[in-house]
């Protein structure tokens, strides 16, 4: 299929539509103009854009946890706990795994169970198999904002019912809920299924009705350069404001070294702002958020704290507009909700006693900015030449190329020749470049960097550094050394 980066026609929008809401019962009692009335009764204080407006000018980090259960009953039990006990100023729904793979029936069959057994037996909040008046039910029953996330290649209907159902902000995009959460969605697919939810927000921005759009930075978690990150940050904007979005909340996962990750924030604002303008759009509201550690963590809870807490540390240095809480029970699956207001308190802590440090203009912040930067123009200049100036023509080739590569991506359209390590200062470099279309300065960079570790450990520049630095946040480090 042939997918280009041009807003949809109201009948190719409408087509879709028709398909989209017959496609499981709940659709049916989705009205749109009924919904734009339902958004603008919302009051202020619990729509996203105008919290994290605020948030932006008062030049504060807001916290907001993970959370999200079967039963929709004690979905609003756990949510409020959350920000009542919590201190959450921003809350979530997190999507449960089998609505991310589009398959109703069983999550039907989860929610019956779960009222059978007493307990949560979905991983998530099912809001399709919910429909409209259920999601209100939850969220009016909170004083504070709250988003849909999930990981949905095919989120088209969860986005219908999500905003009819009175949720001002919703995650995702076509490459970050593609690539590091499916294997055989095809890129321009699933691009094409993302310009249909993002056109959808852009209808309500155009009816007056404002919905918090935000790509998922992280991807997978897992040793991600901030140039990769930041690319497909600054191309998921691209395609939702084409599409008519007009706030958008851009994101990066903390990889643990504080000088770049403050770096990898700062260099993001100035790239969305840059590609903003280089393409024309104008009156985009643009904040951030900083996840924290994504990666394996200690079992043991003080331990766990200690890595909570230094995120929570990075996130307000880098002034990120608000951060993604987790929980000292993360090695251990899904928290219990004590655990969890755990993890926003200690973050709210930490952030209250950093706020009025600020990081971002520290000369060696402005040197590892000012690197990604360039780093991360090779890649979109690059995707921008392949497309003949078309954004989404331009990605497909881009992972056909192997031009933009997620590491540890379970995609087969993902190349998977990226392959990144730690330098001997714990940022993420790479080791090897694969098809990243960096200069050879860039590349000498990075190769400087790991032989400095090399020589320091005293083992050459290998694979064994990138198992090494995967498990060894789990063990109490951030380098993983041979010795630790």
């Amino acid at each position: 299929m042939e997918v280009k980066n041009k807003k949809l026609t109201d009948d190719q929008f409408f087509a879709e539509r028709k398909e989209v809401l017959a496609s499981w019962p709940t659709g049916k009692d989705v009205d749109f103009q009924e919904a734009v009335d339902y958004q603008k009764s919302i009051a202020p204080e619990k729509r996203f854009d105008h919290k994290l407006t605020e948030a932006k000018k008062a030049g504060i980090t807001l916290i907001q946890p993970r959370a999200g259960v079967a039963l929709y009953s004690e979905h609003i039990k756990l949510l409020q706990f959350l920000e009542n006990e919590g201190g959450a100023d921003l809350l979530p729904s997190t999507v449960d795994s089998y609505t991310r793979l589009n398959r109703y029936n069983e999550a039907e069959t989860g929610i019956e169970k779960s009222k059978e057994s007493g307990r949560s037996m979905l991983n998530g909040f099912p809001i399709v198999n919910y429909g409209v008046d259920i999601c209100r039910a939850v969220t009016s029953a909170l004083k504070n904002p709250v988003q849909v996330r999930h990981g949905t290649p095919d989120a088209r209907l969860l986005t219908e019912i999500s905003i009819a159902g009175g949720f001002t902000s919703y995650e995702g995009g076509g490459i970050s809920y593609n690539i590091p959460y499916s294997k055989n969605h095809p890129v321009d697919r699933v691009i094409a299924y993302w310009q249909y939810a993002d056109r959808l927000v852009g209808m309500y921005e155009e009816a007056g009705v404002s919905i918090n759009r935000e790509p998922f930075g992280p991807l997978t978690g897992t040793l991600i350069p901030p140039c990769i990150s930041n690319a497909v940050a600054v191309i998921e904007t691209l395609l939702a404001v084409e599409q008519g979005v007009r706030d958008v909340t851009v994101g990066y996962g903390q990889c643990g070294n504080l000088i770049q990750d403050v770096a990898a924030l700062r260099s993001l604002r100035q790239l969305v702002d840059e590609y903003l303008t280089k393409f024309g759009y104008k009156g985009v509201n643009v904040t951030t958020v900083f996840h924290q550690w994504m990666g394996g963590f200690p079992q043991d809870e003080a331990k766990a704290f200690g890595v909570i807490s230094w995120g929570s540390a990075t996130a307000a240095l880098a002034k990120a507009t608000k951060v993604i809480v987790k929980t000292p029970h993360e090695a251990m699956g899904v928290p219990t909700m004590e655990a969890n207001a755990a993890g926003l308190r200690a973050t709210k802590q930490v952030i209250s006693m950093l706020r009025d440090q600020d990081f971002t203009n520290i000369p060696a912040v402005v040197a590892e900015s000012d690197i990604i930067v360039e780093e991360t123009r090779c890649i979109l200049e690059k995707v921008i030449e392949l497309g003949n100036g078309d954004i989404a023509q331009g990605t497909i080739a881009a992972f056909e190329a192997g031009v933009i590569d997620i590491p540890f991506a379970p995609n087969r359209y993902n190349a998977g020749k990226v392959m990144p390590a730690r330098d001997n200062n714990g940022a993420v470099r790479i080791l090897e470049i694969g098809g990243l279309p960096f200069t050879q300065s860039l590349k000498d960079f990075h190769r400087a960097k790991l032989e400095e570790r090399a020589k320091n450990e005293g083992r050459p520049v290998s694979f064994n550094m990138v198992i090494d630095d995967v498990y060894a946040i789990g063990k109490g480090f951030l380098v993983g050394r041979p010795n630790n």
